[in-house]
């Protein structure tokens, strides 16, 4: 539940006024919350002057005043930190920090999603990361072998995806270095979520700060393809009927140096 503490409140209406489903009504001069239509987006504790409005419902450690040296940040600096981001795939033998993984979760766990479900949750991968990885080598050839033995003209241009999936599982049963898959990096996030649209956004934010924390990361949609319907895979991870994974961050400390920014295609935008 969404409260006002009526002392605190001066009944300035900025809460009112940016009320999106209009649950906030001033009443003899105080803001009261009807918490009929709220959602608990939290609009109102950011707002509020007097730090007058308060939840229930969630740990209200999380809130911090807001301060320019702490907040702000150079728009310049911040596309070109976008820019210089590249999807790493060599990665040195060191372990990542427990607390830097947990900064990287914070980062998807503060992004907004649709009606402020946050129908988001990561499963964390290190000590299982090589039975895991077992599990999709075997996944990925089990789904190359169906698709060579199925081809038509529609998954023809699938092929060669199938025929690589099936040399990475025998290259990494020869040896177990030579993985494709995870590039021996040493732990794995996976974002799970009903809303694609959700946990990919969580996974944008969570990219940035892996490389604000000096580590590297790629989107394995290999990974992804391994689990669609492998039912080890899933009981591994411990997933419930109808928890989806929609995105597969290979984290570790990159072991290749980047020393500049590269060209990409032009914007296509349209001006209305």
């Amino acid at each position: 539940m969404m409260n006002v503490n009526a002392e605190k409140c001066i009944g300035c209406g900025l809460c009112v006024k940016d009320c999106f489903v209009r649950d906030i009504e001033l009443v003899d001069g105080k803001a009261k919350i009807k918490n009929e239509a709220c959602f608990k987006c939290g609009h109102c504790i950011a707002v509020c002057p007097k730090e007058a409005v308060s939840t229930d419902d969630y740990n209200m450690e999380d809130v911090k005043a807001y301060n320019k040296e702490e907040f702000e940040i150079e728009p310049e600096r911040l596309l070109n930190f976008i820019k210089f981001r590249r999807t790493v795939r060599q990665f040195q033998k060191k372990d990542v920090e427990v607390e830097k993984l947990n900064k990287i979760i914070e980062a998807g766990r503060f992004t907004q999603t649709g009606t402020n479900a946050q129908n988001v949750s990561y499963i964390v991968v290190k000590d299982g990361i090589k039975e895991l990885k077992e599990l999709a080598f075997e996944g990925l050839k089990n789904a190359g072998e169906y698709m060579l033995a199925n081809l038509t003209p529609q998954t023809m241009p699938y092929k060669r995806y199938a025929e690589m999936w099936i040399n990475m599982y025998e290259a990494f049963k020869a040896d177990s270095l030579q993985d494709k898959l995870f590039f021996n990096a040493p732990a794995v996030v996976l974002v799970v979520s009903d809303s694609e649209v959700n946990a990919s956004l969580a996974a944008s934010n969570m990219e940035l700060m892996t490389d604000a924390l000096g580590l590297g990361t790629f989107f394995s949609g290999f990974f992804i393809k391994a689990a669609e319907t492998n039912k080890a895979i899933r009981e591994f991870l411990g997933l419930n009927e109808g928890q989806k994974i929609v995105n597969c961050m290979v984290i570790g400390y990159p072991a290749v140096k980047y020393q500049r920014t590269v060209p990409r295609k032009d914007a296509v935008v349209s001006w209305k």
